[in-house]
C-alpha cells in the first residue's frame, strides 16, 4: 500500500494491516516499515481493540516479520518513549533480557557501579515481569540491593551525571508507560512478539556525544537484526554479545563470541576465551542457590523459582563480587566488563581491561556506588 493512501485513522489503517498479514502462511502479506510504526504506535497510545493487538502482533510472528517491520515497531518504540540526555559524553545502554532469568543469578546488574568506578557511565533498564520467560529481572536484583528503581527520566539521568554514582536504572513504566500497559495483554498472548525484540532498543537516556547499546542474544539470526535496529536506534556502537540466558555475559566455560560495530558501520564478530583471562569456572553462569528452586514450572519456558529470594540471592553475589570475594559472579563481571570496556576504547585490549576491572574489584571500591 502507498504511503500517501494510508488511512489516517489508525483504526482504519489496523483494518487494513490484519486484513493483509492475518491471511495464511501462503497469502499473508509484509506491511511497510511505516505501517509497522503508525499501527504500532497507535497500540502504544491505547487507539486500537485489545483483540486486534493480539491478532496483529502473532500474525506477524507467524509469517515472520520483515526488517523493514522490525524497524517500524522500532521507530513507533523509540517516538513514544520519554527520553532524555544526560550531562555526560558518552553513555552505555545495556539491554539485557527484559524477561529476565531463570536458570542462573544475574551478574549483569552490577556491572553498572563497576564500570562506573573506571568512569564509564552506565545506564541499564528493564521492568517488574515479563513473558515469555518471566524471570527475575535487572529490576528485581537492583531492588535487592537498595537502589532507587521507580526514578522519572531526569532523576534516573542526575544519577548517571552524579560523580558519586555514575550509573543509573531507569524503568519501562517511567520511559514508556504507553508500552508497559501492555504488560497484561502481553501475557495473554502468551508466544513472544515483535515487541521482546525491539523493546531493549528503547535508548531512554543518551550521551551528549555517543551513546554504546549492550545487549546479548541466544539464536543465531539475531545478531544483524540487533546491529541494524541498533543503527535505526541511532546508537554509535553496538556490541552484541552471545550471552547465557540471552544476556550480556558469556560461558564462563568455554570459548565465547560477539559482534560489534563502530561509528554506524557494519558489525564485526569477535571471540572471547575466558581461560585466556584466568576464568576457570566449571560452570556456565552463577548458579541458582537450591534454596530458590521451587516446582516444576507452569511449563518448558517458564520455570519456578522464588524471585524475591532468587534477587535477594543475585544482590547478594553481586555486592560481594564489587566487594572482591572471587566466585562466578566476581568472574562474570570480569568476563562482560572487560568487553564492554575494550568496546568503548577505555582499554588496548580485552586482556588490559580484565586487568583495570580485577583492580577496581579487588580494592572493593565500586560497591560504594550501590545505593
Amino acid at each position: 500500500m502507498s504511503t500517501d493512501t494510508l488511512p489516517s485513522d489508525p483504526r482504519l489503517l489496523m483494518r487494513s494491516i490484519i486484513q493483509r498479514i492475518a491471511t495464511g502462511p501462503d497469502l499473508s502479506k509484509d506491511i511497510s516499515r511505516t505501517e509497522a510504526h503508525l499501527g504500532t504506535k497507535a497500540i502504544i497510545e491505547n487507539l486500537i481493540d485489545p483483540v486486534q493487538v493480539g491478532i496483529y502482533f502473532i500474525a506477524l510472528r507467524m509469517k515472520r516479520e520483515t526488517m523493514d517491520e522490525n524497524r517500524g515497531v522500532l521507530d513507533a518504540v523509540l517516538e513514544t518513549t520519554r527520553r532524555v540526555t544526560a550531562e555526560v559524553d558518552e553513555v552505555v545502554d545495556i539491554g539485557d533480557p527484559y524477561d529476565g532469568y531463570n536458570r542462573c543469578l544475574p551478574a549483569a546488574p552490577f556491572l553498572g557501579p563497576l564500570l562506573a568506578e573506571l568512569g564509564v557511565h552506565v545506564v541499564s533498564h528493564g521492568l517488574d515481569r515479563v513473558g515469555p520467560k518471566y524471570g527475575v529481572t535487572v529490576r528485581h536484583v537492583l531492588e535487592a540491593a537498595g537502589v532507587p528503581v521507580n526514578l522519572g527520566p531526569q532523576q534516573a539521568a542526575a544519577r548517571l551525571a552524579d560523580p558519586a554514582l555514575g550509573w543509573t536504572y531507569i524503568d519501562q513504566a517511567q520511559s514508556n508507560p504507553g508500552m508497559h500497559n501492555l504488560i497484561p495483554l502481553r501475557a495473554q498472548i502468551i508466544k513472544r512478539q515483535v515487541l521482546t525484540t525491539v523493546e531493549v532498543l528503547s535508548k531512554p537516556i543518551q550521551g551528549r556525544k555517543k551513546t554504546h547499546f549492550v545487549t546479548g542474544y541466544v539464536h543465531k539470526p539475531y545478531p544483524p537484526v540487533y546491529a541494524e535496529l541498533a543503527r535505526v536506534a541511532g546508537f554509535d556502537s553496538a556490541c552484541i554479545v552471545r550471552g547465557v540466558e540471552g544476556g550480556v555475559i558469556p560461558s564462563l566455560r568455554q570459548e565465547g563470541k560477539y559482534f560489534h560495530y563502530h561509528d554506524m558501520g557494519e558489525e564485526i564478530e569477535a571471540r572471547i576465551d575466558p581461560a585466556a583471562l584466568g576464568i576457570e569456572q566449571p560452570v556456565r553462569a552463577v548458579p541458582l542457590p537450591g534454596s530458590v528452586a521451587a516446582a516444576p514450572g507452569e511449563d518448558e519456558i517458564v520455570a519456578a523459582i522464588d524471585i524475591p529470594a532468587t534477587a535477594r540471592a543475585a544482590a547478594e553475589a553481586g555486592m560481594l563480587a564489587l566487594r572482591g570475594e572471587k566466585g562466578a559472579t566476581y568472574d562474570s563481571l570480569v568476563l562482560a566488563g572487560s568487553i564492554i570496556l575494550h568496546h568503548v576504547g577505555k582499554a588496548a585490549s580485552i586482556a588490559d581491561a580484565a586487568s583495570q576491572i580485577r583492580a577496581v574489584l579487588d580494592a572493593g571500591k565500586a560497591a560504594r556506588r550501590v545505593r
